[in-house]
């Protein structure tokens, strides 16, 4: 079954990633050093989603305490991730869709729309819109982009410099 395409994410883009995967998949235990050059880039990337997670956190909730809550779901489903081949290489936060929570399976995508979201109210089966918290996921990131892509350049140059000690 294909995996379902991410909902809201973040990528960092560096240059020479492409070609020191290259480099790695060369190496004798390749599969090795990308395990532990994904494993850095993630740890590098953890803060972001920290960040990202606190914002869908600070998103006020009015309703009654409903089970299972909405925003600490979300918050589950925001992790880094690296990918080291493939259709892309690189290092992005992600937040993915909960299908299981209450039917709302697009809620990371929803609840930082301007616009809101329609929802049925319980009862008396009429509709609203209801609004979340406008560019919690973006907003967590806004000026630190840059830190981020020093920091997933400092784990790649120290994978370099690894691979660069052995020949």
């Amino acid at each position: 079954m294909a995996e379902d395409p991410p909902l809201l994410d973040v990528e960092v883009q560096a240059e020479g990633l492409d070609g020191l995967v290259r480099r790695l998949r060369e190496e004798e235990d390749g599969a090795a050093l990308r395990k532990e050059l994904a494993k850095n880039l993630r740890e590098e990337l953890k803060p972001a989603a920290a960040l990202a997670k606190s914002g869908i956190m600070a998103m006020s909730s009015a309703g009654p305490g409903t089970s299972p809550a909405l925003r600490s779901s979300i918050a589950k489903r925001i992790k880094p991730e690296v990918k080291l081949g493939g259709r892309w290489t690189g290092a992005r936060v992600k937040s993915r869709k909960i299908p299981g929570i209450r039917g709302f399976a697009n809620a990371p995508k929803r609840t930082q729309a301007k616009g809101g979201w329609r929802t049925q109210s319980w009862g008396n089966g009429t509709w609203r819109t209801q609004t979340g918290r406008v560019d919690w996921f973006d907003r967590a990131m806004d000026g630190r982009l840059n830190a981020y892509r020093k920091a997933c350049l400092k784990a790649m140059e120290a994978m370099a410099a690894r691979i660069a000690g052995r020949g």
